[in-house]
């Protein structure tokens, strides 16, 4: 079930202690459920997949077509609409819902949300430039970014010249965080360590795309556990 993803919400960071006596900083997400809308055959479209809703929203909110669209399906409305390519639509029939129990064998996970938003920054701030010097000369520009072209030739600015402007709300995926919990109960996944984006913000969430063969905490603090248990081999 990994080839579907979940949105759940930023709620904000802790820590879990493991028997061991070690710490592990945590982000936990409230997730939210997934329904499927529609399933599309290889037939109509030439591939695969399934098309599923996530969260709620008045239907004050919706476009006529969308209020068609939702009451074909016979479904209550959702917020968004999202579609995945899938190898097997045996596993899925149209009103099925899927929560954090896709999760339930997999270790890790990719997740992908918008930085924090910083507005206007400066090349200092942006780039991690140095600045110029403090003084011998150099006038109200001291954390200016120098100098961005040439002379005649070729008298351009060269395209991606590192300067000053809008840092950060962009896209970014966070690939192998490992899941430390998943409390079913009141929906909500323990992911190892930060992920970008703000309190409250949306993160998607999915299965790794990567085949991982390192180790959990949890299964380090058992290899270190039996290695103890086991008697060293005396010295001949």
């Amino acid at each position: 079930m990994s080839e579907i993803s979940l949105i759940g919400k930023k709620i904000g960071m802790t820590r879990e202690f493991y028997k061991s006596g070690q710490l592990v900083p945590v982000t936990v997400l409230k997730m939210e459920k997934a329904r499927v809308i529609q399933i599309i055959d290889e037939e109509k479209r030439g591939y695969k997949a399934v098309q599923l809703g996530y969260g709620k929203i008045k239907n004050s909110k919706l476009t006529k077509a969308m209020k068609g669209y939702f009451a074909k399906k016979n479904t209550e409305a959702k917020k968004k609409l999202k579609e995945y390519r899938v190898k097997n639509l045996e596993n899925y029939k149209e009103g099925n819902e899927f929560g954090l129990e896709i999760f339930k064998d997999i270790k890790f996970v990719d997740t992908k949300s918008r930085t924090i938003g910083k507005g206007f920054a400066g090349a200092m701030k942006r780039h991690n430039f140095g600045g110029l010097r403090a003084s011998h000369g150099v006038s109200i520009s001291h954390r200016s970014h120098g100098s961005t072209g040439q002379r005649q030739d070729p008298g351009k600015v060269f395209k991606g010249k590192k300067m000053a402007g809008h840092m950060g709300d962009k896209l970014r995926t966070m690939q192998n965080i490992e899941i430390i919990k998943t409390d079913l109960e009141n929906e909500l996944l323990y992911l190892k360590g930060s992920i970008p984006g703000s309190k409250n913000s949306e993160v998607i969430v999915k299965g790794s795309v990567k085949n991982i063969q390192k180790m959990t905490i949890e299964e380090k603090i058992k290899a270190a556990e039996q290695a103890k248990k086991t008697p060293d081999k005396k010295k001949k």
